[in-house]
């Protein structure tokens, strides 16, 4: 069922970069098929996990307070592993806190914008941190991409509150990550994708911060103020590329509106190496020193690599034309939830979510076997309980006891189309948990 495709053909992607960024591709993964156009697998054919729980319906309008389910993050209490917590986005409708019934313990709303006119706050994506030396002492965090005000919010997280486990503790003196004033905050080119991650050698904190409609990347040295606030500084960016070229000679773009670039939201850092994988939307998975100093290198590409498209201003959407048959056969547009399944032994995975067809790829941990496909799966309904999981934006993975709920460890994934909201006829999106011992036996097979 996983064997892998044979007749794989180099992209050369090189040539489309700046002449000080060149782009080295790895031939052997990325996997791409010259026998078959875009869809090289049967989806379906793809082993299915159950939803053990899902958390309350968000609804993404007014009565729901513009709440629509995002990116979640998988905080585990050591000294009560029972009492462990899931942090998740939801956009304007700001942070939501689970416990692992999937019930809800705690709603932060995201702060208003400076002005009336000014674009609100909106919550993107989050990540957690353990252990950062505050001046206050040490503490674990909540760090979510506040999209709208662009900045990074941090939240601690206190054990002996179980009622309201996170407190704001952002230093109100947080520049914008990447706009220079709030007239261009307005336009929402902004903090968007998030990984967290902790220098070994150093023991330094950092973030990794991606930017809306575009192919930046920054990362950002997370730093204790007074009071036990924190704050940032901008150590250096990187830029993806945005065109390539492809084997017949052309240059290629992901068709898009006006303006817009191929941007990064799915990213994940590799606490054992430093390796940041990201995953660019229409183009596929990237890996990276994550103190983005390196050269990135194409791990897999999306299906849909190489389809020329043409943007219709009536209609609004991109028009595509024939598939020339130059992109990978194991995720579809986009790639979303990038999250890393570790192992004791330095071994596990690397899980995507391909927004595109509703599965999971998962890719080898150790970079010595260049990230090769190692099978996929699909989150299911269940006979008469949570429904399964479709164009998931989000996904968290930890691979540790919690509880007697989670003994072998949790999977959390967005769901972009919950069933509740087509019995309300309301757009509803939320989370769902899965054991990850079904997880890993799937992949197993």
């Amino acid at each position: 069922m996983f064997c892998h495709a044979p007749n794989r053909r180099k992209v050369d992607v090189a040539r489309s970069l700046p002449r000080t960024f060149a782009v080295s591709v790895l031939t052997a993964s990325l996997a791409l098929t010259a026998a078959l156009p875009a869809a090289a697998e049967d989806d379906e054919a793809l082993p299915a996990v159950l939803p053990r729980v899902e958390t309350p319906a968000l609804y993404d309008d007014e009565a729901g307070g513009n709440s629509d389910a995002d990116d979640p993050a998988i905080w585990r209490n050591a000294a009560a592993p029972d009492a462990s917590l899931v942090v998740a986005t939801a956009k304007e409708g700001g942070l939501r806190v689970y416990d692992l019934d999937a019930r809800l313990v705690q709603s932060l709303a995201a702060p208003a914008g400076p002005g009336a006119e000014d674009a609100p706050g909106r919550f993107n994506n989050v990540d957690v941190v353990q252990g950062l030396k505050l001046s206050t002492g040490r503490a674990d965090l909540a760090v979510t991409t506040d999209r709208g005000n662009d900045r990074l919010r941090f939240y601690r997280i206190d054990p002996a509150s179980p009622g309201r486990p996170l407190t704001d503790v952002t230093d109100p003196a947080a520049a914008p990550v990447f706009s220079a004033d709030q007239a261009e905050i307005n336009e929402q080119q902004t903090a968007y994708g998030l990984a967290t991650w902790t220098d070994r050698t150093s023991g330094r904190t950092y973030a990794l911060v991606s930017r809306r409609e575009r192919t930046s990347i920054a990362l950002l040295e997370l730093t204790p103020t007074a009071g036990g606030k924190v704050g940032y500084r901008k150590i250096r960016t990187l830029a993806l590329p945005s065109s390539f070229r492809l084997p017949d000679g052309t240059s290629w773009s992901p068709c898009a509106e006006p303006g817009e670039l191929p941007q990064v939201e799915g990213m994940v850092v590799d606490p054992a190496n430093g390796t940041l994988y990201a995953g660019q939307e229409d183009i596929g998975i990237w890996r990276v020193p994550a103190t983005l100093t390196g050269t990135p290198q194409l791990v897999d590409t999306v299906r849909e690599y190489g389809v020329p498209g043409t943007y219709d201003e009536a209609t609004e959407e991109c028009v595509n034309g024939a598939d020339p048959g130059y992109g990978g056969t194991r995720i579809a547009a986009d790639v979303e939830g990038l999250t890393l399944l570790t192992e004791a032994d330095g071994d596990g995975y690397l899980l995507a979510s391909s927004q595109g067809d509703n599965t999971f790829a998962a890719y080898d941990r150790e970079r010595s076997d260049d990230n090769e496909y190692e099978g996929g799966f699909r989150v299911a309904a269940t006979a008469t309980g949570p429904d399964g999981s479709e164009e998931c934006d989000g996904a968290a993975v930890l691979n540790a006891p919690l509880g007697r709920r989670f003994p072998g460890g949790l999977l959390v994934v967005q769901d972009g189309h919950d069933d509740a909201g087509e019995a309300e006829d309301r757009t509803a999106t939320n989370f769902k948990f899965v054991d990850l011992r079904e997880v890993l036996t799937a992949l197993d097979d």
